[in-house]
């Protein structure tokens, strides 16, 4: 083989492994596109695999194959792997977010029904509650899984051309929530700076939306009430 060729042969051979690692646990992506998101995604799901031997993987999807659910979807894809495996999945078009693994013990580590719950305090959600709850069963529900990391960010608004950048502020963040619960459990921590702090920060900007915007709402309910109260005789 000449100089060309080896040279050649070594230097798509070098891409195809950049690619290949780059895919790693960003596993696909058809929304971001974004290096700088994907890199950060790789540090953590490789710090937490070196430390734990758990594959964390996430997927972020324009749509779902015709004719197939979410669960179905992800139980095809973790055939791909041999380790342990923990899928976060975000379909845009279908608005669903899911968490799906290898092997059903794996649910011990984390908390799913915390980490996609709409509701990121015990506050917000006995506000919720006493206005959505239609029994008290439902009523302790909406109260005790409180703290989610995904939706209330993807739920909240964005300018036009910042979709995008919601996204991946919300599957990051839940990202990284599941990698900490993972790491917790198994007694490690992981490095590059991923306490538990930065994912509390980003949140408190959320419960702030939700606070003021509950406030809004309560203060025009009354004026409206007000309102009815003294012109209800204008319609006599």
């Amino acid at each position: 083989m000449s100089i060309y060729k080896r040279g050649l042969f070594a230097l798509v051979l070098t891409l195809f492994f950049q690619t290949h690692l780059l895919a790693e646990y960003l596993y696909k992506d058809e929304i971001i596109h974004n290096p700088k998101f994907a890199n950060e995604v790789e540090l953590i799901g490789s710090d937490l695999y070196k430390k734990t031997g758990i594959g964390l993987r996430l997927l972020m999807l324009r749509e779902l194959p015709k004719n197939m659910t979410m669960y179905e979807y992800e139980k095809e894809v973790l055939k791909n792997f041999k380790e342990p495996t923990v899928l976060l999945t975000f379909s845009e078009m279908d608005k669903v977010v899911d968490i799906e693994v290898s092997d059903e013990t794996l649910y011990k580590y984390f908390n799913k029904k915390q980490i996609l719950s709409p509701v990121t305090s015990s506050v917000q959600g006995f506000l919720l509650a006493m206005v959505y709850a239609k029994s008290w069963d439902e009523f302790k529900s909406i109260v005790s899984n409180t703290g989610g990391t995904i939706l209330p960010l993807l739920g909240g608004k964005a300018k036009k051309g910042m979709i995008r950048g919601k996204y991946s502020a919300a599957m990051f963040n839940g990202y990284l929530d599941l990698a900490q619960q993972i790491a917790h459990a198994k007694g490690v921590k992981l490095d590059n700076g991923y306490d538990s702090q930065s994912n509390q920060n980003t949140l408190l900007y959320v419960k702030i939306f939700f606070y003021g915007f509950v406030l809004y709402a309560i203060i025009m309910y009354i004026r409206r009430q007000i309102y009815k109260r003294r012109h209800k005789n204008d319609n006599i």
